[in-house]
């Protein structure tokens, strides 16, 4: 008699198991690095922490958590790679760098056995974000540096999937290969999926009715945002999905095919916690809190409670798919470091993103706080679309009619759903810089 075997992927172990799993690992990464990663050895120390101290999750929420600060001091004290680093430096076969957003970027190595566990990341990923076999993938990136979807083209290319790496081409170029090729799945900024989207309408290609039926999505938060979705989606007539990751920690969120709306932390990979970004307590299912992260496969260059700085909230129902991994609902909601206060309201960038982006008039904008009497004040640049500006030069934009009426709309809006009042200038089209990775559209002058 013939029984077949049904395969259990990691991704979709009941709680106990996913719980067993991250502590076996932990304490094989802890047995790993201790003693010989200079800059963990030295940090388990001044904290009198050991692993054999190490019984229950308790003692592990001792630990102090990690900043990037604390990274970048110590690559800035031991140039070029800093101290954490478990072993000999020839063991490393990868850098890739963090893009800077929030200061100078930091280097990142990685062994072969890391990088074949970022691989495997990206493969549950993949399957929980419904690749299928036929499914053909474009990849319009710079493969620089930045590691950006590295992974996720090498992981779709060990699952035996057509991938087309689009570095080094024009977004007119990228986009006929994406027709040429039958593409069904596109991996990019939603920053570059409007741009391809812009490009598309000049260039008058249709998008809605090519192959593509998925853009997953990275690098900024735009893909839980329902305005740049719902924009995207009826741009390529396709599905967006998703996905959340960093340099430092590697790929470990996505959206699920059958659960939208929310991201799925890779908990087979990682150690995920939301706490109180002051007291770094856990905050109660529901409530909004910064994401830690432990991961658990690069031994060679690790974090251990690293704050990601990103703020999210736990989905308190059930998985529709049935997995037991922590969902975040509503995926990434913003950034601890990047909320300001605007007469008295803590803001977000990603919340005022969601406003603008509800208006098919704006064709880009950017974010500028500048200190106005002692207090934050918000200036909002606007483009508009060329069609709404008609022969209207920068110096007249106000006085065209459609453009008042837009302002008063946006104005509008900004107050009924943020609470302030918004400075909004406007700009001539084609004024403000497009991107191909992640958007710097929020700028600090004060």
């Amino acid at each position: 008699m013939n029984l077949m075997t049904i395969r259990v992927y990691p991704e979709d172990l009941d709680r106990e198991s996913l719980e067993l799993r991250q502590w076996r690992q932990l304490r094989r990464l802890l047995r790993e690095i201790e003693g010989r990663n200079p800059y963990w050895t030295e940090r388990f120390r001044a904290e009198s922490f050991s692993v054999t101290d190490l019984h229950g999750w308790d003692d592990f929420r001792r630990l102090q958590p990690l900043t990037k600060q604390d990274l970048v001091g110590d690559q800035n004290a031991h140039p070029p790679y800093g101290t954490n680093l478990t072993y000999p430096l020839a063991a490393y076969s990868r850098l890739h760098q963090t893009s800077g957003t929030t200061g100078r970027p930091m280097r990142w190595l990685d062994t072969p056995g890391s990088w074949n566990w970022v691989k495997r990341c990206w493969e549950q990923m993949y399957r929980i974000a419904g690749l299928r076999a036929d499914d053909r993938l474009c990849y319009p990136f710079s493969f620089g540096p930045f590691i950006g979807f590295w992974g996720a083209f090498e992981g779709a290319t060990q699952l035996g999937n057509f991938c087309l790496a689009a570095g080094g081409m024009s977004s007119e170029v990228r986009l006929e290969v994406i027709l040429e090729h039958n593409i069904t799945f596109i991996c990019c900024t939603p920053t570059y999926a409007l741009r391809l989207l812009e490009v598309a309408e000049r260039e008058g290609i249709d998008l809605q009715h090519s192959a593509v039926r998925a853009v997953l999505v990275a690098g900024e938060p735009g893909g839980s945002i329902p305005a740049i979705r719902a924009r995207i989606e009826a741009g390529f007539g396709a599905r967006v999905i998703d996905h959340w990751g960093m340099t430092d920690i590697g790929c470990l969120a996505v959206e699920s095919a059958v659960d939208p709306g929310g991201l799925m932390i890779l908990e087979t990979e990682c150690i995920a916690e939301i706490v109180d970004s002051v007291t770094f307590q856990p905050v109660n299912p529901g409530e909004r809190g910064e994401l830690l992260i432990t991961n658990l496969g690069r031994t060679g260059m690790p974090v251990i409670r690293y704050r990601t700085g990103d703020i999210v909230q736990a989905a308190t129902r059930p998985n529709a798919c049935g997995r037991s991994l922590l969902r975040l609902e509503g995926g990434i909601l913003g950034r601890a470091d990047d909320m300001i206060t605007i007469r008295g309201n803590n803001v977000f960038p990603s919340s005022v993103e969601a406003v603008l982006r509800e208006f098919v008039e704006i064709a880009e904008y950017r974010i500028v706080i500048r200190e106005k009497q002692a207090m934050h004040h918000m200036v909002i640049e606007l483009e508009p679309v060329a069609e709404l500006c008609g022969s209207a030069d920068v110096g007249s934009l106000r006085e065209v009619p459609a453009i008042q009426e837009l302002e008063r709309r946006i104005l509008r809006t900004v107050r009924d759903r943020l609470n302030f009042n918004a400075e909004i200038h406007f700009v001539a089209p084609l004024t403000l810089p497009r991107f191909e990775l992640k958007g710097r559209r929020f700028v600090r002058e004060c």
